[in-house]
């Protein structure tokens, strides 16, 4: 029971991840994350990070009972319609969630004139968020997997600095998923620097049409840049799909955050204005839930679905985001997001995210899944219970005093002044 299924994504690699990025949530602490929506708003999205969890475990278990013989490899589940629901990736939702939610604040200070918070002070909060258990579980999992010294340093390195995204061979070693944070960390590069830019060209344009159209076309042009990138690659080179470098570096992943920058620009565009109604909504969504299906159905080797899947996938993603965001008021589709046990998953999604895979790989080798590959159903529910107690003490023990160090900057950025010189008597 090794090994992963020929594909988008190699054997504990997020095709979520995320993913992967699972992209972090936010702490329930004392600071917002940056561009947050409102309350009502934020519910959905912890929904959207519950279910990409849960998807992440299934997608990753999926991989794991893939087998291989002589005649090639064999799926869990043998009905390819069936299959389709299992095989399908969320890592994308992930990029483009996270842009989204990240990008907002710097829409409305371009297209509106708002003002943004210092970059110093958004690296913190992002810092905060995603390294102490970041790091704590690369230095467990490798230690554990690393018995004698010096070990696989360069894997060790590689993790901590987040560059192995770009070693071919050593991506989805210590934590599979974690190639997604890589992406993510990146991008937190790029905006820091396209945000004020983005804001600065804006500035001068007087009319509001002008500042949007100006900001929608620098996200088209992100989105369009991985596109051609994978076409010259796949159909001018013939780089091959293993080539994993190529292909999950940001080079080629990037779209799923220009498409999450666009649905920030799209949003702020129209304000409360085309608010969509149940009866426009829940069709909008259910058309790119079935075009995600689909594209999980269709793909294969080396076809365009498996080629330009994930900017496809993105684009897919934005459109049930939006459906999901923009809306009057609550659908049926809201209110299931926003269920309390979903809402739960969804608040421990990071933790979920970064143990699950050692979870499932030591019941793999304490002999705990079910052999076979009728026992993928059983092992997906098995994975589940062990990883979900796991995840919520992470939380707890990890996320969430960490979130409480933002309490140490102020709004501005600036160290908080929690002892103030005593008064003159």
């Amino acid at each position: 029971m090794a090994g992963h299924p020929p594909g988008r994504g190699e054997g504990g690699g997020p095709t979520v991840t995320s993913s992967a990025t699972l992209t972090p949530g936010p702490v329930r602490g004392p600071q917002p994350p940056e561009g947050a929506p409102a309350r009502s708003r934020a519910r959905d999205i912890d929904g959207f990070r519950g279910l990409a969890a849960l998807s992440t475990i299934v997608f990753h278990v999926w991989q794991q009972y893939f087998r291989y013989d002589a005649g090639g490899s064999h799926p869990p589940v043998g009905n390819r319609f069936v299959g389709a629901v299992f095989s399908f990736e969320v890592i994308d939702l992930f990029f483009v969630l996270s842009a989204y939610l990240l990008t907002v604040s710097y829409a409305r200070a371009a297209i509106d004139g708002r003002s943004t918070r210092p970059a110093r002070l958004f690296l913190f909060r992002r810092a905060i968020r995603i390294l102490p258990l970041y790091f704590l579980a690369i230095l467990v999992v490798w230690a554990s997997r690393n018995a004698t010294l010096p070990g696989d340093w360069q894997d060790l390195v590689e993790h901590l600095t987040f560059t192995h995204v770009f070693d071919g061979q050593r991506i989805f070693y210590t934590l599979g998923p974690t190639w997604s944070l890589s992406l993510e960390v990146l991008f937190y590069g790029v905006l820091i620097v396209l945000g004020p830019l983005a804001v600065r060209a804006c500035r001068p344009l007087r009319r509001r049409g002008a500042r949007i159209a100006v900001c929608a076309a620098g996200c088209g042009v992100l989105f369009a840049v991985p596109l051609g990138w994978i076409a010259v690659a796949h159909y001018g080179v013939g780089v091959p799909s293993t080539d994993w470098a190529v292909y999950f570096g940001p080079q080629a992943r990037f779209g799923g955050f220009a498409a999450g920058m666009g649905l920030a620009v799209l949003t702020v565009a129209l304000g409360g204005r085309g608010r969509l109604t149940a009866r426009a909504a829940l069709p909008l969504c259910a058309l790119a839930v079935a075009g995600l299906y689909t594209l999980s159905l269709v793909s294969a080797p080396e076809n365009v679905a498996f080629t330009f899947y994930h900017p496809l996938a993105s684009a897919l993603w934005f459109v049930l985001l939006f459906g999901t965001v923009h809306v009057r008021r609550h659908t049926i589709w809201n209110r299931l997001l926003t269920g309390r046990w979903l809402a739960a998953v969804g608040l421990v999604s990071y933790s979920l995210f970064i143990w699950h895979e050692p979870v499932m790989v030591q019941l793999h080798d304490a002999g705990l899944l079910p052999g076979g590959q009728a026992g993928f159903p059983l092992a997906v529910v098995i994975v589940v219970l062990a990883a979900l107690p796991v995840a919520a003490a992470s939380y707890w023990l990890i996320e969430y005093p960490a979130g409480l160090l933002g309490r140490l900057k102020d709004s501005n950025g600036r160290p908080r002044e929690f002892y103030p010189e005593a008064l003159p008597r």
